[in-house]
């Protein structure tokens, strides 16, 4: 605003407030901006994943037993990009985002891949979400609860033909089978961390697969702990040793005989408590493509 002040016949002070001319360059009859990703390339090179990572935002997941769990999650937006365009809208990949604010479940996720897809104009749109899942945990004797973290990840891809993968990667404790077998006493054990990469049909909760990755492990770890409960499973995980390639076989075993799901990945990584390396093992199985062993 520009402020003008003059005084009346009778002395008054009186003052008046305009709006500024716009420089003739900013008038209403400027031409559009330039849309310079949409220049074609002539490199004539092909790039698999363009877009925006590590975007923070809240999300709502829908927990198993109907409530919904509200967290932060790391997501990752990408689309193909043919060879003869420079370049893709970063701008719009949050746009599209916010549409889904509300609460973002793996059907929904596709939703958002396939809308992307079809907006930037691709023919392969990418989505990757990291977050937090909390379960409520009970100890195992005394059964005081608490919250139980879980790392989980949702990747979606939307090209001629949809995928959705959910990873689940849960703590653990492992103990040694030589360690106890050659000891007179003890056995060194330690925490281990989990992971199942899966590829499934219908609906598959993130309690059932944590269920699955705890259960292959000599014991399961806890929240909240009492003296009754660290006696309990300290004298489990005794009971039970298992080696890193134990835990991923045990699970393998489990995953082949859960019809829902069609594809996995796992993973267990052992922090070893008496040696300066971990311990790793993985298997990777497409049932659909590969048999069961005999």
């Amino acid at each position: 605003m520009v402020y003008s002040s003059s005084r009346t016949p009778n002395g008054e002070l009186n003052v008046t407030r305009t709006a500024p001319h716009p420089p003739e360059n900013e008038c209403s009859t400027a031409e559009p901006m330039p849309d310079v990703q949409s220049n074609v390339d002539v490199r004539r090179v092909a790039i698999n994943k363009v877009g925006v990572k590590e975007i923070r935002y809240p999300i709502s997941i829908r927990r198993k037993d109907g409530e919904l769990l509200d967290t932060v999650s790391d997501i990752n937006m990408y689309v193909s990009l043919p060879a003869d365009r420079k370049g893709t809208h970063m701008s719009r990949f949050l746009e599209m985002l916010n549409d889904y604010q509300d609460g973002i479940e793996p059907e929904r996720l596709g939703e958002l891949c396939r809308a992307l897809r079809t907006r930037l104009d691709a023919d392969v749109a990418h989505v990757e979400m990291d977050f937090t899942y909390f379960i409520p945990k009970a100890a195992p004797v005394t059964g005081g609860i608490g919250l139980m973290d879980y790392k989980v990840r949702f990747i979606c891809e939307a090209g001629d033909k949809d995928q959705f993968t959910m990873s689940v990667a849960a703590k653990a404790t492992s103990l040694c089978p030589c360690s106890k077998e050659i000891s007179r006493f003890g056995a060194h054990n330690q925490r281990c961390l989990i992971t199942a990469d899966v590829r499934f049909d219908g609906m598959l909760w993130i309690e059932e697969l944590a269920d699955y990755l705890e259960s292959a492990a000599s014991c399961r770890v806890y929240p909240v702990l009492k003296r009754p409960d660290e006696k309990h499973v300290t004298e489990e995980a005794f009971e039970n040793p298992r080696f890193v390639e134990d835990i991923v076989r045990d699970l393998a075993v489990m995953l082949n005989k859960e019809d829902r799901i069609n594809w996995y990945h796992i993973r267990s990584e052992n922090f070893e408590s008496i040696h300066s390396h971990n311990a790793y093992a993985e298997i990777t199985r497409d049932k659909s493509t590969d048999p069961p062993a005999d």
